[in-house]
This record gives structure tokens, sequence and C-alpha cells, in this order.
């Protein structure tokens, strides 16, 4: 039976493995950097739940964790987007393992996210997507930005 639980410090370890499938499944990453990615994750997740900064879902079938999406609370100025708001949501790790996909399952965590974003009145929800995702979150209403990015991918000395 498929049930959806809130996400908790003790799932960590779950979320980043989750986190690192998602990475895997869009092809291209190499696995040193996703092994990094999943180590690196684990603590981050674990800190951000603690603080209340991450809440998260994870969706059972009975013992088995087979979907799960987080969603970081992020302080944020004012915004012409939402002039009043000093809060703004980033919805990640939305991943379902590929043999329950196409049951609905994101979409319910999707819900899950941004019914929790109204309850808390944050009206700004963004999120990067792979373009597997993309149709899912238009049928939302998320829509493209403006937004750009700069990378430094230089190692630290």
């Amino acid at each position: 039976m498929l049930q959806t639980r809130t996400a908790t410090i003790a799932d960590a370890a779950l979320i980043a493995s989750h986190r690192r499938a998602m990475f895997a499944s869009m092809g291209g990453i190499d696995e040193f950097v996703l092994d990094n990615i999943y180590r690196a994750s684990e603590a981050w997740t674990a800190r951000m739940i603690g603080n209340g900064k991450y809440l998260g879902w994870i969706t059972m079938d009975d013992d088995r964790p087979i979907a799960s999406a987080g969603m970081l609370i992020l302080d944020w100025p004012p915004h012409p987007f939402d002039p009043a708001g000093e809060t703004r949501a980033y919805l990640l790790n939305v991943f379902v393992d590929p043999e329950y996909r196409g049951r609905g399952l994101a979409r319910g965590l999707i819900e899950l996210s941004l019914g929790e974003a109204r309850r808390r009145n944050i009206r700004v929800v963004s999120l990067h997507t792979s373009n597997q995702g993309r149709a899912l979150y238009e049928a939302f209403g998320f829509r493209p930005t403006n937004e750009m990015m700069l990378t430094d991918r230089k190692p630290k000395a």
C-alpha cells in the first residue's frame, strides 16, 4: 500500500540517495561527481531538516521508499512577485523510482509541496527542472524566468 509521510533527519541518507539517482537519470554526470553529491547532500539535508529549512515528503510502498520531494524555505527580500513577502520556496529533489513512474507520484508530491507553501503564505516557488519534468511543472503553472547563473568550477585551494 502506498503512503506518503513527512521526512525526518533520519531520512537524510535516503533523500541524498534519491538526489543522486535523480541526477544520474538525467545523464551526462560522472560517477565520481554523483558520489560526491551523495556524500555532501546527506549532511546538508540533515542540517537543513534540523534547522526547519528543508521540508520533505517520502512515498512508501509498504517498507520501500519509492519517491520523494523536498522544499527549501529561503529568506528572500521583498520582490515585485511578492512585495510584502520575506520568504520564498525552492522545490527540489523530486524523484520517483523508475519502476513507479507514470502513476502520478511526482504530481502528488508536488501538490503536497505547493499546499505547504500556500499554508505558509509563500507566494513564490521556484525550481530547476530536467527536460523530462518540464511538462509536469508547466501543468502546475510554473514558467521559465530570466534567471542567469555563473558556476565557478575551479577547485578550492
